[in-house]
């Protein structure tokens, strides 16, 4: 392959040819990494450390190790942060409901926090003064990545080939090919697959084409698709305190494994299977497929404790706090003071969300079905529609009165400038008053609607 690019460096972090000779490349043994391992030692002549670090992707990471030592890597880390990743990351994630644009629980960006925080710890244990990565430059990771190594060091450069190289999946596979990298893509199956414990996703193929629907049995990576998920619901019981999950159907556990136990369950329900139009942190809207099975059924049971034990106002204010949450977590801005200003709020919450959640699963759905707390607002004697509730009836006129003060009054204020149409509307009225238009309509007929005794109002 050509060396020679369009692509011009203009980033301050950008490191150049000839200004380092040591590289930790984030390699995850895929078709972009193994390619750029050895494109790096060959277009930039520098001494490559691949660098994996496992949060849950399930590879086999022996394998992977060795494959990056015989494609020319100097050194070969594999780095286990599951129980980092769950205890400081994933945690954080399940207080605030993690979701981004309705579906996404944030498997990726979550994990490229953690990814971008080891790779600096080894850069400097090696003296290397380049990290790589092996994203393109349309996609988010890219500025994860660069933008959280270079605050955490700002010495540190980073080089990301795939920009560089200016090659599509096609040519990649071909360039694999020619230089005896082993691949797990083909022409006939070419997605981009990224997988934590969290989650994973799938992007290209099909999946781009948006009048065309995917084809999940040729896709998923770990979930049964709805249609072959079994024919029997499965209740799970999650025990929680001060917001995070500790046991699951009776049994103590670490949020590790109880995230590995989850996702093992919820994937055979076919749990957590999302398709999402998502604006990303560049300005492009794409589709990508998900599955976080056990990111949906800890978020969903987590989410109704919380809203048990919280007050009207609390769950309003959390709401807006929890989307903010998760668009600095997928914009790249977990190492910044608001982020720690929202988990402030957000741990202050958790004091009281403690309490047993039963979930439902079946087929793709999961519903909590029970839920009980020591600190539950829920008020039995108060809310039941029995004739002896001890809710005191004759203080709701009263309140209706005061509740409803602002709007009536703010509403005849300002009628004719916000509601014009209801002037119209009184226009007609008047119109009907006037004594030919009465003799007009004389001997009309009046129609009204039947009434229907012992019929009781609905109440929502």
């Amino acid at each position: 392959m050509d060396s020679k690019t369009n692509y011009k460096k203009v980033a301050s972090h950008e490191a150049h040819k000839g200004e380092f000779d040591k590289v930790v490349l984030l390699y995850s043994g895929g078709l972009d990494t193994s390619t750029m391992l050895k494109w790096i030692g060959d277009h930039y002549n520098a001494d490559v450390i691949a660098v994996t670090i496992d949060i849950g992707q399930g590879d086999d990471y022996e394998q992977v190790k060795n494959k990056a030592l015989k494609l020319g890597a100097k050194k070969a880390y594999v780095v286990d942060a599951k129980e980092e990743f769950s205890n400081e990351y994933l945690a954080k994630a399940i207080k605030a409901n993690a979701d981004y644009q309705d579906g996404y629980h944030l498997f990726c960006p979550l994990g490229r926090a953690i990814i971008s925080k080891i790779a600096v710890d080894i850069a400097h244990k090696e003296g290397a003064q380049v990290v790589a990565h092996g994203c393109t430059g349309k996609g988010n990771d890219q500025v994860r990545f660069e933008g959280y190594i270079n605050a955490l060091d700002p010495s540190l450069k980073t080089i990301a080939p795939v920009r560089e190289w200016s090659m599509g999946r096609g040519e990649q596979i071909e360039y694999a090919k020619k230089n005896n990298i082993p691949i797990g893509q083909s022409y006939d199956k070419i997605y981009s697959y990224d997988e934590n414990m969290w989650g994973d996703s799938a992007e290209g193929g099909e999946i781009e084409t948006l009048d065309q629907v995917p084809n999940l049995e040729n896709i998923l990576l770990n979930c049964s698709t709805p249609e072959k998920a079994p024919n029997t619901p499965s209740i799970i019981e999650l025990e929680f305190e001060n917001g995070l999950p500790v046991g699951i159907n009776g049994t103590k556990m670490s949020l590790c494994e109880i995230i590995t136990t989850v996702a093992k369950i919820g994937k055979e329900h076919a749990i957590g299977i999302t398709h999402i139009i998502e604006d990303r942190i560049v300005g492009l809207k794409v589709r990508g497929i998900y599955e976080e099975p056990a990111a949906e059924i800890l978020i969903k049971a987590h989410k109704n404790l919380e809203k048990l034990v919280s007050t009207m106002d609390e769950n309003e204010f959390k709401t807006s706090i929890d989307q903010k949450w998760a668009y600095q977590t997928y914009s790249a801005k977990w190492f910044t003071p608001l982020i720690q200003h929202l988990n402030a709020y957000i741990d202050s919450v958790q004091k009281k969300v403690t309490g047993t959640v039963k979930v439902k699963l079946y087929k793709g759905s999961c519903d909590v079905v029970a839920a009980t707390s020591p600190y539950s607002l829920f008020n039995e004697d108060m809310a039941t529609f029995m004739k002896n509730d001890l809710f005191n009836q004759n203080a709701s006129a009263g309140f209706i009165e005061l509740w409803n003060l602002p709007q009536k009054t703010s509403y005849n204020l300002t009628k004719d400038i916000y509601f014009p149409s209801e002037r119209k509307q009184k226009s007609l009225e008047e119109l009907a008053q006037n004594p030919e238009m009465q003799q007009a309509t004389t001997g009309a007929e009046e129609v009204s609607a039947p009434k229907v005794e012992g019929s009781v109002p609905l109440e929502n």
